[in-house]
């Protein structure tokens, strides 16, 4: 089975200017996939937890997400495990949905200035998207003229919101071409599949048919990061998921997310969150209180 991203081609169902869907399906999210497509893209997911993988970007979110991402920003997709009932939406759409020069009057501003936004990707906080995943599951319910209101009504609150986080998903954003995407994305299963384990610049470079010289020469330009920090990054996003779930100590989380070290882990985790595990830790339960 080949593991190659290609362009994802969406259409939007008939006697409509955008595409809207539901999934719950768990299954979906068992086999993210390493793709890009020229639309803009709104998810709303209502509960759960997984990674963002956003352009050369990694975290973990706890308690649903509601994500904005700009045209060709490859991503993987967001679901990753979820312990209770949950509903997950995708709006897709392009930049001149509703005409080349509709988004250029001064009316839609505010429109105009979150989309140039997205184009690193945006997280929006809990408030934020209590109150939008409201009008996206209400949406699908509508016929197409209530639809398209209610998305220019979430797309001007998503602008004026300060509620929200730029990811920076830079260095991926694309003019890469296919075989980046193919390389990326064995990269990225490869590490999913191993980074609880030492993982050698070597046996990396072998996945991908390169010295290892070369491997970290395109790594770096590719991604603005060493594939070290890349696996710090992903070996984190795992610690901050076991941290999210309250159960396991701090110190068996640092082996289980594949760090032999303790202080390491400690340092890693600074590094990459601005918090202590233990810090990071109690700002969740307090969020949950």
């Amino acid at each position: 089975m080949s593991r190659k991203a290609l362009l994802e081609k969406i259409a939007p169902v008939f006697g409509s200017s955008f595409n809207i869907r539901k999934f719950t399906n768990p299954e979906t999210c068992k086999t993210p996939h390493w793709h890009f497509h020229p639309e803009y893209e709104i998810v709303y997911i209502s509960n759960g937890q997984g990674k963002r993988h956003i352009g050369n970007h990694i975290s973990h979110y706890d308690k649903g997400d509601l994500i904005f991402l700009g045209p060709n920003l490859p991503h993987f997709g967001f679901c990753d495990q979820f312990m209770e009932e949950h509903t997950e939406i995708v709006i897709q759409m392009k930049e001149d949905f509703l005409g080349k020069d509709f988004f250029q009057s001064p009316e839609m501003t505010i429109i105009k200035q979150l989309f140039e936004r997205s184009k690193q990707g945006l997280i929006f906080d809990q408030s934020v998207k209590k109150e939008v995943g409201k009008y996206l599951v209400e949406m699908l319910e509508m016929d197409s003229f209530d639809r398209l209101l209610t998305l220019l009504k979430v797309l001007k609150i998503l602008g004026q919101t300060d509620g929200y986080t730029v990811l920076n998903a830079s260095g991926l954003s694309l003019e890469v071409q296919s075989q980046d995407h193919y390389r990326i994305n064995t990269i990225y299963q490869y590490v999913e599949r191993r980074f609880k384990e030492e993982i050698s610049l070597d046996e990396m470079a072998k996945q991908v048919n390169m010295t290892v010289p070369a491997f970290c020469r395109y790594f770096k330009k590719l991604t603005g990061k060493t594939f070290t920090h890349f696996v710090n990054e992903f070996r984190i996003a795992h610690a901050c998921n076991l941290l999210s779930q309250g159960t396991l100590p701090i110190s068996a989380i640092c082996y289980e997310s594949g760090f032999n070290n303790f202080s390491h882990f400690n340092k890693q985790f600074r590094l990459i969150t601005g918090n202590s595990p233990s810090k990071y830790r109690k700002a969740l339960k307090t969020f949950v209180m």
